[in-house]
């Protein structure tokens, strides 16, 4: 059951490698937490709210854009090292001064016309927090071109490889599918898909299939280009939706990949 009608007591604290507890602020309806320390890897942001399921605003790190996000339970963000931070700008958990913040959404925002698939904050390991995106295979394992890229709400589309240009990619595998779990019933009307265009290096797909929870699927017509593909859907009410059995241009290169995919309801 939603409990968005009661005040929520928030509580944001960051541990350490050892699991200890190195910087914490707790309240109500809202929290930013300040910390000015450089982050040493293993460390772990952690949101915890009293009164789950829920919707708030998230912000793990002030260089990300907020995001609406559905949460189930306690939150551990693991904060990325090396290769893992590729897929993000350069800023990110870097220096001596970040801000965590945490706020509970208004009825007004949760009920809004929007893309219910963005999460700033999704990742592999990211438990009890909606949209969440997985997928079959990811190139070679790379963070630029895991699942999360596509959901991340950035559109650049014309290079590949580190930000501002990450994606996910498909290893050239022609079963290759990614599904987006909202955590919940959604109503959907529209699809946008940003394919990656970095030509002539990249292939695009003429096709995708896109299958729903609720049993139903549609074909989308696509063509060679850097602009959104956008497609009105039929409505229906899911908890996920998958895109496979793509179809590849006839072209000599073998990289399709994509860069954003938004799905837009209430």
């Amino acid at each position: 059951m939603l409990n968005q009608g009661v005040d929520m007591e928030i509580s944001v604290f960051i541990t350490n490698k050892d699991g200890e507890k190195i910087c914490e602020k707790s309240g109500v309806n809202e929290v930013n937490l300040f910390y000015g320390e450089e982050y040493e890897e293993g460390a772990e942001i952690n949101v915890s709210i009293d009164c789950v399921p829920c919707f708030v605003w998230l912000k793990v790190d002030d260089s990300f854009d907020r995001s609406l996000v559905y949460v189930t339970g306690d939150v551990a963000y693991k904060v990325p090292f090396g290769e893992k931070r590729a897929n993000l700008s350069p800023k990110a958990f870097c220096g001596n001064r970040h801000l965590i913040s945490v706020r509970k959404a208004m009825d007004f925002e949760i009920n809004a016309y929007r893309n219910l698939a963005l999460n700033t904050s999704d990742c592999h390991t990211v438990k009890n927090l909606y949209p969440h995106a997985t997928a079959n295979v990811e190139t070679r394992g790379e963070s630029v071109f895991a699942a999360q890229n596509a959901i991340n709400g950035n559109t650049a589309n014309e290079s590949h490889g580190e930000w501002p240009y990450e994606s996910w990619g498909i290893n050239r595998q022609d079963d290759a599918c990614i599904r987006i779990d909202f955590g919940r019933e959604v109503t959907v009307d529209r699809v946008v898909l940003y394919t990656r265009a970095d030509f002539p290096h990249d292939n695009w797909w003429e096709q995708v299939h896109l299958d729903f929870s609720d049993g139903s699927d549609e074909t989308l017509e696509l063509e060679k280009s850097t602009a959104p593909h956008e497609f009105k859907i039929s409505p229906r009410t899911i908890t996920w939706i998958e895109m496979n059995n793509m179809k590849k241009a006839d072209d000599p290169s073998p990289f399709p990949a994509l860069t954003q995919i938004e799905v837009y309801g209430n």
